[in-house]
């Protein structure tokens, strides 16, 4: 018996030009994290589920060279200092909480926008979070 080799079709100079990528971005949705945060009396000391997410646009738009782990953001490195930053420390407001996060993924090379979310999710009986947002551009998109 022979191996079967799956047939991958090759469009190169195929695409349109209209239809170029023109962004590439990667995400993290809504990773939940315990972290002691708030100014309340009664939320110091006591950690809260923290829901965190993180869009960042590349820089290079080029498709990696070949399906290999090599050519990828580690998105388990991103997850596991999200979690450490978060960890930490304590901190009063979402706000600085996020700007850490931020900050560290901004001095990463190849980030060309990025935006970060954070939502406490078990603050209101009647909302599905509050939190706060920061993005390297206004708007929706950059």
């Amino acid at each position: 018996m022979t191996d079967v080799v799956p047939f991958t079709p090759r469009l190169d100079g195929m695409v349109p030009p209209h239809l170029a990528v023109k962004s590439a971005k990667i995400h993290l949705d809504r990773l939940a994290v315990m972290t002691d945060i708030g100014f309340h009396d009664f939320e110091v000391g006591s950690p809260q589920r923290l829901l965190v997410s993180v869009e960042v646009w590349l820089a290079d738009l080029g498709m990696p060279d070949g399906d290999h782990a090599a050519n990828a953001w580690n998105y388990d490195h991103l997850r596991i200092e999200i979690e450490r930053i978060a960890s930490t420390r304590r901190y009063n407001l979402q706000e600085t909480l996020a700007r850490e996060i931020y900050d560290w993924i901004a001095a990463r090379g190849g980030v060309a926008a990025l935006r970060v979310t954070t939502s406490k999710p078990d603050v209101y009986a009647n909302a599905e979070g509050v939190g706060v947002e920061i993005a390297s551009f206004s708007g929706s998109v950059p």
